[in-house]
C-alpha cells in the first residue's frame, strides 16, 4: 500500500520531467552540436561560432571575452562587439521591423573629425551598414559633415551650430549642437547610397563653420557615426550600436534549396560581386535555416489540421499564433475532394478484390479440373515411369492459351468426332498443334492418363510424337508436334493442278503407315491399338514422309489382354464389320482400316462413294466386288496409272484384299503388311511395256502359285491363324 501511495505521489513528478525532456528535445538547436549558443547575453547562431569547426569560415568568427564579469562577444575580424545577432526564424513572433531583418547590431567608435577618423570597410565581406535601420549623426558645434560615395558624389549631410559651444543632447538632435541626416528621403524611399554601404570613415568631409570675425577658430570637438536609429540620444558613451546587413554562405544555402526543404526558404540578394543568401525558416516555424531540419514547427501550430496563422495581440506587440478553422465556403470542396478520393479508393479495393478473388477461382477451378482429368495420377505415373518425367510435360493452361490467340478460331486446323485441332506456337518457338477433346469419360481416366504416359515415350519416326497435356481446362488439352503438309486424305481427294502425290510416294506412304502401326501394335513398351486409322489421320510432314496421328480412341491394351470391349468408335467406311459382330477391338481391327486406306491410295475414291440411283456404297464393298469379277483396271485411279508397274498394282489389289477379309483371323498382321509393302517398293518386278496392256484384258488379277519372287501365297497369306 505504501508503495503504491508513493508511487501516486511520484507520478505528477514523473509526468512534469518527461514533459521539461520533451520541450528540450523538442527545441530546435542554432549552433553546430558541442559548440557554444551564447556569450554573455547574446546568441550565436550558425554560421557564426566560438571556437574551431564552429563557424562557417574567418568573417563568422566570434571570440568571446570573459575577462569582465559579464562575458562579450566579438566579431574576431574587425575587432566589434557583438551586441545582438538577428536571423530569420529567430523570433517570429515579435511584431517589430527588425525582427524580419537579418541584422547584426555591433558597437562602433565614434569617429573624431578633429583629430583621427575611425575607418571601416567591409567590401568582399558578408557585412554592409543597413541604409534602414541606421542615421548619420554629427556631434558638436561649428561644422558640416557630408557623407560621399567612392566617385566623391554627396549623399548628405548635416551641420551644427552652438551657443557658448554648450552641446546638449538631451533636447533632441535637430542642428544645435547636433544634427542628423537620414538614408530615406520624405516619400520613404531609400537613397541611392548603396555604394557607401560598404565602407565608412573615408567617405566623410568636414568643413569648420564655426569662425569668428577675425577668422579664429574655438576648440575643435566634433564627433560623426552611423547609429542605430533608436539610440540617436544616447551619445555619453565612446562606442555607439550600429546595424549591419549580414548574408548566409552561398554553398549552404543553394544545397539547402536543391534540397526543396518545406520548412524553409533562401532568396540570392547578392552584394555586388559577393553572392549570398539570406535564408529563412517559414512563418509558423522557428529555429535556425542554415542548419540541417533546424527549422522546426512553432509549438501552437504542431497540432493544426488545417493551418496555422497568426494575429497581433493587445498591444501590437506580439503575434499570438492559432489554428484556423475551415470555413463552410471551403468545407464543401474539401469534403467533395475527401468523398472523390475515398470513393475512387473504395473502387480500386473493390477491383483489386475483385480481381483477386476471380484469380483465386480460377486456381481453385483449374486444380479441380486436374484433379478431376487425372492430374494426381499423372504425376504419379511419371515420377513411377522411367524416363517419362523427361518426354512428358504437363503444360499450364496460360501458355497454351497464349500458343493459341486463347483458342482463336482462325487457329483451327481441322475439327471431328474427337476435338477440334488447333495450330499454336509455344515460348520456346515451337510450332505445335494442340487437340481440345469434346469429352472424356470420367470412368477410363486412368487409362488416359496411361495412354498419355506411353504415347509420351512412344518414338518412332513415322508416328507424331505427343509433348505433353495439359489437365487444368475442362477437357484435356494433348500437344503434338505440328506436321505442316496436311493429310493423306487431302492430298488423294483434293488435289490440285500443281502437285499430286506419284504412285512411288503413294507406295512409300503406304509402307511408312504400315511400319508405323505394326511398332504400334508390337514394338512399343505395350500394345496400342489405334482404332481409327484413315487417310485423314495420316499426316506428310515437309519432306511428304507419312506419320501416324490422332490417337484419340487408341486404347493401351494389356500384355494378356485378348481384346477390349467399349462402345463403338471408328470412322464409317473404314470399321471393321467383324467388330459391329462381336463389339470386340483387335489389332485385326486396325488392319481392315489399314486396307481401306491401301484401297484409297490405289482408287483415289473416298471409302465412301455413291451410287448411280443417288444412294452411298462402300468403298471396300465396291473394290472386293471389282476384285472378284477380275474388273481391277476398272477401279484403279487414272492418275497414277501410267505411274506404276501392273505387278505393283496387282500386288497392292491382293494385299488390301487380304486386309479386307471378312474373317479377321484370316487377315495378316501390320508387320506382314509393312513387310510385304517394303518388299513391293524395293523389288523389280517384269512387266509388260505395252501401253495400257491391263487395260480391257479382262484377266483375274490375283495372286497365284506361278508368280515368282516374293509375291507367292506363302508370304502374303503365311499362317494367318488366331492372333
Amino acid at each position: 500500500m505504501e508503495m503504491s501511495f508513493m508511487l501516486l505521489l511520484l507520478l505528477p513528478l514523473l509526468q512534469s520531467v518527461l514533459l521539461q525532456l520533451t520541450a528540450t528535445s523538442s527545441s530546435a538547436a542554432i549552433s553546430k552540436p558541442d559548440c557554444k549558443e551564447q556569450c554573455g547575453n547574446v546568441k550565436i547562431p550558425y554560421p557564426f561560432g566560438i571556437g574551431p569547426n564552429c563557424y562557417h569560415d574567418k568573417s563568422y568568427e566570434i571570440t568571446c571575452d570573459t575577462s569582465s564579469r559579464s562575458p562579450k562577444p566579438f566579431l574576431h575580424m574587425y575587432n566589434l562587439e557583438v551586441m545582438d545577432i538577428n536571423w530569420l526564424g529567430k523570433n517570429h513572433r515579435l511584431i517589430d521591423k527588425m525582427e524580419d531583418e537579418q541584422v547584426l547590431t555591433v558597437g562602433i567608435p565614434l569617429s573624431d573629425m578633429c583629430k583621427s577618423k575611425v575607418s571601416i570597410d567591409f567590401d568582399g565581406s558578408p557585412y554592409r551598414f543597413s541604409n534602414w535601420f541606421n542615421v548619420l549623426v554629427v556631434v558638436g558645434c561649428g561644422g558640416s559633415v557630408n557623407l560621399k560615395d567612392r566617385s566623391g558624389n554627396i549623399l548628405m549631410g548635416c551641420a551644427t551650430v552652438c551657443v557658448n559651444n554648450i552641446v546638449d543632447i538631451t533636447k533632441g538632435c535637430s542642428g544645435i549642437g547636433c544634427c542628423q541626416a537620414s538614408f530615406i528621403t520624405y516619400n520613404n524611399i531609400l537613397r541611392q547610397s548603396s555604394v557607401s554601404e560598404y565602407f565608412y570613415g573615408k567617405g566623410l568631409d568636414f568643413y569648420r563653420t564655426d569662425l569668428d570675425h577675425e577668422g579664429n577658430t574655438s576648440s575643435c570637438d566634433m564627433r560623426v557615426g552611423l547609429i542605430d536609429s533608436r539610440s540617436v540620444n544616447k551619445f555619453s558613451q565612446s562606442t555607439v550600436p550600429t546595424i549591419l546587413k549580414w548574408k548566409g554562405p552561398a554553398s549552404y544555402a543553394q544545397a539547402n534549396t536543391n534540397q526543396q526543404r518545406v520548412n524553409f526558404s533562401c532568396q540570392d540578394e547578392s552584394f555586388s560581386e559577393l553572392s549570398s543568401f539570406t535564408c529563412s525558416c517559414h512563418y509558423t516555424h522557428e529555429g535556425n535555416p542554415y542548419l540541417p531540419y533546424g527549422c522546426r514547427v512553432m509549438r501552437e501550430c504542431r497540432k493544426c489540421s488545417h493551418r496555422c496563422t497568426w494575429t497581433e495581440d493587445p498591444s501590437h506587440q506580439y503575434r499570438r499564433y492559432y489554428c484556423e478553422k475551415i470555413p463552410l465556403s471551403q468545407l464543401g470542396p474539401v469534403l467533395g475532394f475527401s468523398l472523390g478520393t475515398v470513393l475512387i479508393v473504395l473502387l480500386l479495393g473493390c477491383y483489386w478484390l475483385y480481381r483477386v478473388l476471380k484469380k483465386r477461382k480460377e486456381v481453385r477451378r483449374k486444380t479441380e479440373f486436374f484433379k478431376r482429368n487425372g492430374g494426381l495420377l499423372l504425376e504419379q505415373q511419371i515420377y513411377s515411369s522411367e524416363g517419362a518425367s523427361q518426354k512428358t510435360k504437363v503444360f499450364p493452361v496460360t501458355e497454351l492459351e497464349k500458343a493459341t490467340d486463347n483458342f482463336n478460331k482462325n487457329r483451327i486446323l481441322g475439327q471431328g468426332g474427337q476435338g477440334t485441332v488447333y495450330k499454336g506456337m509455344l515460348k520456346d518457338g515451337r510450332i505445335v498443334a494442340i487437340k481440345k477433346s469434346k469429352k472424356v469419360d470420367e470412368n477410363q481416366l486412368e487409362q488416359f492418363i496411361n495412354e498419355v504416359v506411353i504415347l509420351s515415350e512412344t518414338n518412332h519416326r513415322n508416328v507424331v510424337r505427343l509433348l505433353g497435356c495439359c489437365l487444368e481446362t475442362e477437357v484435356p488439352l494433348l500437344v503434338y508436334e505440328f506436321i505442316q503438309n496436311g493429310s493423306l486424305y487431302q492430298h488423294i481427294h483434293n488435289t490440285s493442278e500443281d502437285f499430286h502425290i506419284t504412285w512411288k510416294m503413294r507406295l512409300q506412304m503406304a509402307a511408312e503407315s504400315a511400319d508405323a502401326v505394326a511398332y504400334l501394335h508390337s514394338s512399343s513398351s505395350a500394345p496400342i491399338y489405334h482404332r481409327d486409322i484413315k487417310s485423314s489421320n495420316i499426316l506428310l510432314d515437309a519432306k511428304y514422309r507419312a506419320k501416324v496421328s490422332d490417337f484419340g480412341t487408341s486404347r493401351v491394351i494389356d500384355i494378356e489382354q485378348t481384346h477390349l470391349t467399349t462402345c463403338v468408335i471408328g470412322t464409317y467406311g473404314y470399321l471393321d464389320p467383324e467388330y459391329f459382330q462381336s463389339q470386340q477391338f483387335t489389332e485385326k481391327s486396325d488392319v481392315y482400316s489399314f486396307g481401306v486406306v491401301l484401297v484409297e491410295l490405289i482408287t483415289g475414291k473416298k471409302p465412301i462413294c455413291p451410287t448411280p440411283d443417288g444412294g452411298w456404297i462402300s468403298l471396300a464393298v465396291e473394290f472386293m466386288s471389282h476384285m472378284e469379277n477380275s474388273r481391277l483396271s476398272d477401279i484403279l485411279d487414272a492418275r497414277v496409272l501410267n505411274e506404276g508397274k501392273e505387278e505393283e498394282f496387282v500386288a497392292v489389289a491382293e494385299l488390301a484384299k487380304q486386309c479386307l477379309n471378312m474373317n479377321g483371323k484370316e487377315r495378316p498382321t501390320m508387320k506382314e503388311i509393312a513387310m510385304v509393302l517394303d518388299g513391293i517398293r524395293s523389288s523389280p518386278l517384269p512387266y509388260s511395256t505395252e501401253p495400257n496392256s491391263m487395260v480391257g484384258q479382262g484377266v483375274m488379277m490375283r495372286i497365284n502359285d506361278n508368280q515368282v519372287g516374293y509375291l507367292s501365297t506363302d508370304t502374303i497369306c503365311s499362317d494367318f491363324g488366331p492372333r
